[in-house]
């Protein structure tokens, strides 16, 4: 009876698999990470833009714009909102900072936008 030799070929590959696995695991971990982080800055900057404009019309408050920014935040995933406007004679400014939830506790999860827009004045032709 002939004996044949022990194949290592299956112990290699789970060796690599071992390996590749987790590797690939927080790849796709760290995009999707990533995602939700541009996702959360675009959430921002459009509930600021929204704010700016809200808050430069003619009949626009900053009351108003405000809750328009914190409405437009909160819907888009966004958590903890504080939305400030400033304005001048000229200039409205919007700021909107909150936190997007993220899967893992990394600090780059505080958010914060600004968007401004000159204010609308009627005057006489």
């Amino acid at each position: 009876m002939t004996r044949r030799p022990a194949d290592e070929r299956g112990i290699t590959e789970s060796a690599q698999y071992a390996l590749i696995w987790p590797v690939l695991l927080l790849v796709t971990l760290g995009v999707i990470q990533a995602g939700i982080w541009i996702h959360g800055h675009n959430v921002a900057n459009r509930a600021a833009n929204a704010g700016a404009d809200v808050a430069s019309g003619s009949h626009g408050s900053t009351g108003e714009a405000k809750q328009v920014a914190a409405g437009i935040a909160r819907s888009g995933g966004l958590q903890e909102v504080a939305v400030t406007v400033s304005t001048n004679a000229n200039r409205v400014e919007v700021t909107v900072a909150g936190r997007t939830p993220m899967m893992l506790d990394l600090p780059l999860g505080q958010i914060r936008e600004t968007a401004s827009a000159p204010v609308e004045r009627v005057t006489r032709p």
